[in-house]
This record gives structure tokens, C-alpha cells and sequence, in this order.
């Protein structure tokens, strides 16, 4: 086979990355396409409703989408600093694999940790998102986040998007529950954030600790010198360390997609179901036949709770729920309340013969009661009071399950849009981020040994937080890794970075928490 010369060989990289750049794009427009064309569809089911709140639905999807493009060349950065400054890829054609691994991983990702991050906020405002106050909450949480990641990716700064939006809707539960005074509106559910912030604290502190670990393992097993020196410029390195980086690159990417393209998703779904409750505020998809089990779990729910409801349920059982959901409080009337609701909901499904027939006039209503219902028997089998037995508890549970399928789910056209958008902005902005993980975290440059391990901890650590529902940071799991294998290595750390990123790590809570209540209190004035 003759030798092709080296000229034809860099000429024909331009030509492959442009070919993988226009099939890039073209999934992008057919993705875009698709998310126009449901939209539409979804949206000429609704009627009797004025022009300004499609107006409100398009500024808001917008502002949504805008975090999560944000989000993709903000934190992905952090996935592709390795093969880049490892050479492994060249830049564009990194961006291109890591933006196609984000999209795939946003498609596949369960919802978990998108409805997991709205139970931070305060659950009349998650009833009443179409409101006023539901709009300032959506505009406030957003783009106090945005404003953020902003300011840290100018800086070069790995800050996190998981903690700007975590301290956006803290800020908001804050302020909603300062401008209510003492009427009984609820704040955060801090029983829920501590859980997510134990999430967000100690992922970090799993990056370091197992990416060290991990990078000594090797050393100690794996014996090839060339893997713990730092790469030479311009020169990709072995074929063998190059596609360990390659598919560590791929699973982070794959991972970040599917745990932070969620926080995305949830926040649409609370626009949309807010903004045309009609066409969204109950899953369609549920079947006939999966509507008559449902039916049937509601029936053995109410059941059950009658052994433990002796008291004569109140004449507004809802309100009387959403307290309970508002400050944890079981009062003598939670439970006949939950039982005269849970009956209710039964009649307006089983009258209706589908969650799809449910009438335009009382969806929104209905998706409300079930919201109210469910959110009512999570935090009181979280509290273990009342203590109900085993196979009630199993009954409770079952049409937990069933009505949280009715309410939180999220259409396809809702994950393409997300992927678009992060995988848009996987494409821009990656520089800044990567040069500070390559050069700026350790005293010496970073190795094909040191970025594998960190990414695939990182990869490891995202993965299994995606699968228990808990957000976590891609840029602080991964730095933090970087900087753990720094210190295995004896390579010394850069104290000036780490103080600035540890700086970012405390700031952004406390600021972002700041930045969206000033937010919010300044939309509700305007709306």
C-alpha cells in the first residue's frame, strides 16, 4: 500500500471535521424541526385563551433554553478539557463528540433530578405557576442563574450551574416567604435541600478523594511512563491512552447530559403546565387501561387511609393538605382531608375515562389535587407519621407512584430542546475552563494519567447521582478530581486557583440565593 504523504493527510482533517460539524448541525435542525412541529400540535388543543400567555410561554421557553445553553459551554468544558489539552482531539471535533454525548444523554435521562430540585420550591407557587407570582418565581430563578454562570465562565472560573440554580430557587423560597409576612406561606422545604446540598457538598469531596486513589492504582498496576508525563505540544499521545481519554471524555459528557439537562427540563415543565395547563398539566400518555388501574389504586388508597381518619374531613380538603405539604405539620384533620381529596381525584379521573379526557375546565385543578395528594404521602412516609402498617404503606406508595406518572413526566419534544440547547452550547465558550484544568489547578501540567482518572471518577460519581435522582456538579466533581490527583502525584497545587475556585464553590450558593430573590421581588412589583 503506497505511503500517502503527510500534506494529504492534514488536508483531509479539515474536510472530516467539517463533515462532522455539518452532520452535527444537521441533527441539531431535524431536532429543532421535531420540537416546533409537537409544540404546535400540543398547543392547538388549546382553547378560549388570550395571545399573552403563548407571548410569556416563548420568553420563558427562551430564557429555559438560554440556561441550558449556558449550562453546556459552562460545564461541559470541564469534559473536554482533557482531550483537548491532552491532544487526544482536536478542539472542534471534541466539542462536536461531547455536544453529541450530551444530546444523547439528555434523551435518555429518567426526570428524577429534574422534579427532585422543584420540591425545593414553596408548593403554592407550584400550584399557582401561571400566576403572577409564578412568572416572577420562573424569570426571578433563571436568570439570577444565568447572570452567574456568566460571570464565573468570563473569569475562567469551573463554577457550578447545579448550585446557581439550587441557591436561585433557595432565593426565591426566601423572598416568597418574606413578602407573605405571617399568612402560613410556605418558604424552602429545607428537609429537601439539605438533601440535595448534602449532594452538592460531598460530590467534590468523592472527586478528590477517588480520582487520587484511582491515579495511585494505576501507577501502582498499569507501568507505562509515558501515561504519567505531561503531553507533548502538538502531538496526540499512544493509541491506547488516547481512546481511555476519548471514552472518559464520552462519559462524562454522556453523564452531565443526563443529571444537568434535567434541572432544565423541569423548569420548561413548570412553564408549560403554569402557562397551558390544558395541554400539559396531566400525561396524555397514560392509556385507557392504565387510567382504570389507576382509578382502582385510588379506590384502595382511600381505603386504607380510613382506618386512620376518624375525624370529619374539612369542607376544603385541599387546603387543608397543601398546609400539611406547607409546614409538615399532621394536624387532626391531614388525614380525613387526604382521604376526602384522594376520592375526589378518583371521581374526576373515573368520570372523565382518561387522563387525556379529563375536561379543559378542571385538568389544572385535577393535576393540582394530585400534586397536592402525593407530595402529602411522600413527606409523611419520609416522617414515618402516621405509622401506618407495611401493606398500607405499600397501597399509599402504589398511588403515590401512580399519580406522580400523571403529573411529572416529561414529553420527548422537551428533552430534544434541552439537548439542542446544551449540546449548542458545548460548541462555545470551552477555552477559558479548559486551560485553568489543564494548567492552572496543580504546580505542573496535566497528565494523560491524571486527566483519565479524574474523568473517570467524575464520569462514575455523575452516573450514579443521575440514578438516585440527586444533582450534582459536573465542573466542581471534576476539578476537584484534577486537583486530587495533583496531590497523589506530588505535583503541588496552584493555591491562587484553588482559592479562587474554592471562592466560586462558596459564593455561588450565598450570591445566587441573593441575586434571585432581589429578582423576584423586583418581577413581582413589575407583573
Amino acid at each position: 500500500m503506497p505511503d500517502v504523504p503527510l500534506s494529504q493527510l492534514r488536508a483531509a482533517q479539515p474536510r472530516r471535521r467539517g463533515l462532522a460539524a455539518a452532520l452535527f448541525f444537521l441533527v441539531i435542525a431535524a431536532g429543532a424541526a421535531y420540537v416546533i412541529n409537537h409544540l404546535v400540535v400540543d398547543l392547538r388543543t388549546v382553547q378560549g385563551v388570550s395571545a399573552l400567555p403563548f407571548v410569556l410561554l416563548v420568553i420563558a421557553l427562551v430564557i429555559a433554553l438560554g440556561f441550558e445553553f449556558v449550562n453546556g459551554f459552562h460545564d461541559t468544558a470541564n469534559a473536554v478539557a482533557t482531550v483537548i489539552y491532552t491532544n487526544s482531539l482536536e478542539p472542534h471535533t471534541a466539542v462536536i463528540w461531547s455536544g453529541a454525548w450530551n444530546f444523547l444523554g439528555v434523551l435518555v435521562s429518567s426526570g428524577a433530578v429534574a422534579f427532585g430540585i422543584l420540591q425545593l420550591l414553596p408548593v403554592e407557587l407550584i400550584l399557582q405557576v401561571g400566576s403572577h407570582a409564578g412568572f416572577a418565581m420562573v424569570f426571578a430563578l433563571l436568570i439570577a442563574a444565568i447572570l452567574w454562570n456568566l460571570g464565573t465562565w468570563y473569569l475562567g472560573l469551573p463554577s457550578s450551574s447545579s448550585h446557581a440554580l439550587v441557591g436561585s430557587i433557595i432565593g426565591v423560597g426566601i423572598m416568597n416567604q418574606w413578602l407573605s409576612g405571617p399568612s402560613g406561606t410556605s418558604g424552602v422545604d429545607w428537609t429537601q435541600a439539605l438533601g440535595v446540598g448534602k449532594a452538592l457538598l460531598f460530590s467534590p469531596v468523592v472527586g478528590f478523594v477517588l480520582s487520587a486513589l484511582l491515579l495511585l492504582a494505576m501507577k501502582r498496576f498499569v507501568h507505562a511512563p509515558r501515561l504519567y508525563r505531561e503531553p507533548e505540544p502538538d502531538k496526540p499521545p499512544p493509541l491506547w491512552i488516547r481512546a481511555l481519554l476519548i471514552l472518559t471524555c464520552t462519559g462524562v459528557s454522556f453523564a452531565h447530559g443526563s443529571n444537568d439537562g434535567q434541572k432544565g427540563m423541569g423548569l420548561i415543565m413548570l412553564i408549560l403546565i403554569g402557562v397551558v395547563p390544558t395541554a400539559y398539566a396531566l400525561n396524555k400518555a397514560v392509556t385507557p387501561e392504565q387510567t382504570v388501574t389507576f382509578v382502582a389504586a385510588a379506590r384502595a388508597a382511600s381505603t386504607t387511609l380510613a382506618h386512620y381518619a376518624l375525624a370529619t374531613p374539612p369542607d376544603n380538603p385541599r387546603a387543608e393538605v397543601e398546609a400539611y405539604v406547607s409546614t409538615q405539620r399532621l394536624q387532626p384533620a391531614t388525614l380525613p382531608a387526604l382521604r376526602a381529596l384522594t376520592d375526589t381525584i378518583g371521581d374526576q379521573v373515573s368520570l372523565s375515562g382518561s387522563m387525556a379526557q379529563v375536561p379543559q375546565a378542571i385538568v389544572d385543578n385535577v393535576r393540582n389535587n394530585m400534586y397536592v395528594a402525593s407530595e402529602a404521602i411522600r413527606l409523611m412516609e419520609k416522617a414515618h407519621t402516621p405509622a401506618f402498617s407495611a401493606a398500607d404503606a405499600a397501597t399509599l406508595e402504589d398511588f403515590r407512584k401512580q399519580m406522580d406518572h400523571a403529573t411529572k413526566f416529561i414529553p420527548t419534544w422537551v428533552k430534544v430542546a434541552v439537548a439542542i440547547a446544551l449540546g449548542l452550547g458545548t460548541m462555545v465558550g470551552w477555552k477559558r475552563v479548559v486551560v485553568t484544568v489543564g494548567e492552572k489547578i496543580g504546580k505542573q501540567h496535566l497528565t494523560y494519567g491524571q486527566g483519565a482518572s479524574a474523568e473517570a471518577v467524575a464520569m462514575l460519581t455523575i452516573g450514579m447521582a443521575d440514578v438516585y435522582g440527586l444533582p450534582v456538579s459536573t465542573t466542581h466533581v471534576l476539578a476537584s478530581g484534577v486537583a486530587g490527583t495533583m496531590a497523589a502525584n506530588g505535583s503541588g497545587l496552584q493555591w491562587s486557583t484553588v482559592r479562587n475556585l474554592a471562592l466560586a464553590w462558596l459564593l455561588t450558593l450565598p450570591a445566587s440565593i441573593a441575586l434571585a430573590a432581589l429578582l423576584f421581588w423586583v418581577f413581582r412589583q413589575f407583573f
